[in-house]
């Protein structure tokens, strides 16, 4: 842009750092270039985080799904016992799914602040932790088993708690290898390397379907042996997580001969992120199973329905889980970095990635729900009741779920853990919790009560966090701790 100026020496006023020495000169002015923000990783750096991290999701589900159905094969009583004991599981399992979050927020601010020693210090001291604590969570399982399920599931019919306690004590077995390729899966998002879990998953998901395949048909084993088909992918699964994660040319790595060592700071620093997060979950959890109780006072049909709707409603978050994930990894080292303008860019970019993908989503499986809901072999009031539920939840994922879930994934990578974990715990005892006992027996709703109080949680949620997201509150956790990183 070309300009006349009639200073006779000094700057322009719009450009003070550009100094004029002449009166009446045609000068070249050229305003200073915007600082550019999207920087950190690029349109291709995204692509190649997220398009793994969406087949992996995927892969999971289908798994999940396929088991169901090879399982359907023995019955109704048979699908309930699997299912009540995976709710289960996975509030023990939440546990060290925390801490394997914990650090991979941990290992990547380390990446952000440019310290990829400590990032690999870290990358030790979680395969400490969670090794510990899942032995500690199979050996409770274990020894408990009767009485945890007798304690939740007591009122269930004798042929499905049968069957529970069966694949509970086999599936517990399996909690220290699933930990192991938990945190090594974390560790590689944290790099921005999602192409390894998605590989190993898709290894642990083809073993797992050929066992129970061997299992069921060929063998012509129960739920021991979908029981037995898990226990052995996840142990596959964990050994070759573990070989990877050796390598010492990766930037985050463990130790190549195992030497962990024990690092009180460093593992104190995991467990800011990790036991608020694993508090948070263990509550919804912990929420999920009383409520699933309620479900089971409804009858082994209110069982099978709900058992079915869940496997379906998890292909229907298949994008959502993909951007949560994703939102540990970009909003961590964007914080490392010390870097908000960038944080919150990235946030907005993954919601609205988020959101468009499961409208998409969602409609597909609405149109196509009557042909899935067929394959489980189900009886035709079951069914009926099955489609209810997932009509109710698609069209609610569309709405309000990213907000729920992928947004607070922001604020914990930007070290806000508590305030997630309060709005969580709050929102599942006092909506999830109590409406689904006003809406299931006092509107006479039964299990789609259930599912609508769920909605009511959901919707609090999304509320509490865009809001928290819109004004900064996690600036006072985030940004002033990340200065410090190098410290710690």
């Amino acid at each position: 842009m070309k300009k006349i100026c009639f200073i006779e020496i000094g700057f322009h006023p719009l450009y003070p750092k550009r100094q004029i020495f002449r009166r009446g000169m045609v000068i070249e002015l050229k305003k200073e270039p915007k600082e550019r923000i999207g920087t950190l990783f690029s349109g291709r750096d995204l692509k190649r985080l997220i398009v793994p991290l969406v087949i992996e999701q995927t892969l999971a589900v289908t798994v999940g799904m396929a088991d169901t159905m090879m399982i359907s094969t023995r019955g109704e009583a048979a699908v309930s016992g699997v299912s009540i004991v995976d709710t289960i599981a996975v509030l023990l399992i939440g546990l060290f799914g925390a801490l394997a979050t914990g650090g991979a927020v941990v290992a990547a601010q380390f990446i952000g602040h440019k310290e990829p020693e400590n990032a690999s210090r870290a990358a030790n001291q979680l395969y400490v932790s969670v090794g510990l604590l899942s032995l500690v969570l199979m050996v409770i399982s274990l020894v408990f088993n009767k009485q945890l399920l007798a304690l939740i599931y007591g009122t269930v019919d004798a042929d499905v708690m049968g069957y529970a306690r069966t694949y509970f004590y086999i599936s517990a077995v399996s909690f220290p290898f699933l930990a192991l390729y938990n945190a090594g899966a974390a560790l590689f998002r944290a790099m921005g390397n999602s192409r390894i879990s998605m590989y190993v998953s898709l290894v642990m998901n083809a073993v797992n379907v050929t066992g129970n395949a061997i299992f069921l048909f060929v063998l012509h084993w129960s739920v021991e042996g979908v029981a037995t088909a898990t226990l052995i992918s996840r142990a596959v699964a964990a050994v070759i997580m573990l070989f990877l994660i050796r390598k010492q040319s990766n930037p985050i790595h463990i130790d190549r001969h195992f030497r962990f060592g024990f690092e009180p700071k460093m593992i104190q620093r995991i467990l800011r992120i990790g036991v608020p997060n694993g508090l948070e979950n263990s509550v919804f959890q912990i929420g999920k199973l009383l409520v699933q109780g309620l479900t089971a006072s409804f009858g082994t049909m209110a069982i099978a329905a709900n058992a079915v709707a869940n496997t379906i409603a998890s292909m229907e978050v298949i994008p959502g889980n993909a951007m949560g994930l994703a939102m540990i990894t970009i909003v961590g080292q964007c914080v490392g970095a010390n870097d908000e303008r960038q944080m919150r860019y990235y946030t907005k970019k993954l919601m609205f990635i988020a959101y468009g993908a499961m409208i998409v989503l969602n409609i597909f499986i609405l149109f196509g729900l009557n042909g899935i809901v067929w394959l489980y072999h189900l009886e035709p009031d079951t069914a009926a009741l099955a489609k209810q539920l997932m009509i109710c939840h698609g069209a609610f994922c569309m709405l309000i779920w990213p907000a729920s879930f992928v947004l607070p994934n922001a604020l914990r990578a930007a070290n806000d853990v508590k305030f997630t974990m309060i709005i969580s715990m709050f929102s599942m005892w006092t909506f999830r919790i109590m409406f689904s006992h006003v809406l299931a027996r006092y509107f006479a709703l039964g299990v789609l009560g259930v599912w609508l109080a769920m909605m009511i949680d959901w919707g609090f949620r999304s509320l509490c966090f865009t809001i928290r997201f819109a004004r900064g509150g996690y600036r006072k956790h985030s940004f002033a701790l990340s200065q410090n990183s190098a410290a710690q």
